[in-house]
C-alpha cells in the first residue's frame, strides 16, 4: 500500500511540482492550499507525513505544526517543513514544536524526495531498541557497555559526551536544537545553556578523530548526525 502524504503550500506552482514528484516516486498525495483546508484533508486522509509551508494565509504552518503535535491523534504524523532560507528562526521553533525536518525554497524535487525518503526510513528505525550496538564505518558505539571505539580502539568519552553522542546517533539525519539536545541528554530542567552543547561537540569532535565530521553543524538550527 502506498503511503500517504498530504502537502500544504498556498503557491500553486510549488504545491503542483511537490506533488507531481511525489506522486512519481509512488507516493498517494493530496494538497490543500491553506491550515483551515487542510485539517479536514489530514482527518478524512490519515496520512503517513505532512509536507507543510510555513508561510500559509491565516494559519500559518507553525501554529498548524503546533496543533498537530499537540494532538494524541495526529502527534505522531512526521512533519517535513518548506521554508525560506532566511527563515532559520522558525526552522529552529518548528523543530522545537515536534517537526521532524525542513527543505529551504528553492529546493530541487530530488533533494525533497529524499528527505521524504529519509524521514521514512528513519520513522522505522527509531523504533528499535535503543541498547542496539551503532556501527558506522570504523565507528562503534554499545549503549549496553557504554562504549565507543574509533577503528577498534576504545575511546575514553565522559557520560555527558557519550549521551550526545548516541542521542544524535540514534537518529541518523534529523535536525535537533540545542535545546532538544539539552533537554535529551539531561532533562527538561537541566541547569546547562544550550550554548554548552557547542563546546561538548567540540571536545566530542576531537576524540572521534577523523569520525568527528559525522556530527554536522546546520548553521543557525543545530546539529545533526550524518545520514
Amino acid at each position: 500500500m502506498a503511503e500517504r502524504i498530504v502537502v500544504i503550500d498556498d503557491e500553486e506552482d510549488i504545491r503542483e511540482l511537490i506533488e507531481y514528484n511525489l506522486v512519481k516516486e509512488g507516493y498517494e498525495v493530496a494538497s490543500a492550499m491553506s491550515a483551515e483546508e487542510a485539517v479536514p484533508l489530514i482527518k478524512s486522509m490519515a496520512p503517513d507525513m505532512i509536507i507543510l509551508d510555513l508561510m500559509l494565509p491565516g494559519v500559518n504552518g507553525l501554529e498548524l505544526c503546533r496543533e498537530l503535535k499537540g494532538s494524541s491523534e495526529y502527534k505522531h504524523i512526521p512533519i517535513i517543513m518548506v521554508t525560506a532560507r532566511s527563515e532559520e528562526s522558525d526552522i529552529v521553533r518548528g523543530l522545537e514544536l515536534g517537526a521532524d525536518d525542513y527543505v529551504s525554497k528553492p529546493f530541487s524535487p530530488k533533494v525533497l524526495n529524499a528527505r521524504v525518503k529519509s524521514v521514512f526510513r528513519r520513522g522505522r528505525q527509531d523504533v528499535e531498541d535503543a541498547s542496539a550496538v551503532i556501527s558506522l564505518e570504523g565507528l562503534s558505539l554499545n549503549p549496553q557497555r557504554r562504549e565507543v571505539t574509533v577503528d577498534e580502539q576504545k575511546i575514553d568519552l565522559t557520560n555527558t559526551e557519550f549521551k550526545l553522542l548516541h542521542f544524535l546517533a540514534r537518529r541518523p539525519g534529523f535536525v535537533f536544537t540545542r535545546d532538544q539536545i539539552v533537554e535529551g541528554v539531561h532533562g527538561d530542567d537541566y541547569p546547562v545553556t544550550d550554548r554548552s552543547v557547542d563546546v561538548q561537540v567540540v571536545g566530542l569532535r576531537k576524540k572521534l578523530l577523523g569520525y568527528g565530521a559525522y556530527i554536522e553543524t546546520v548553521r543557525g538550527v543545530g546539529y545533526r548526525f550524518k545520514d
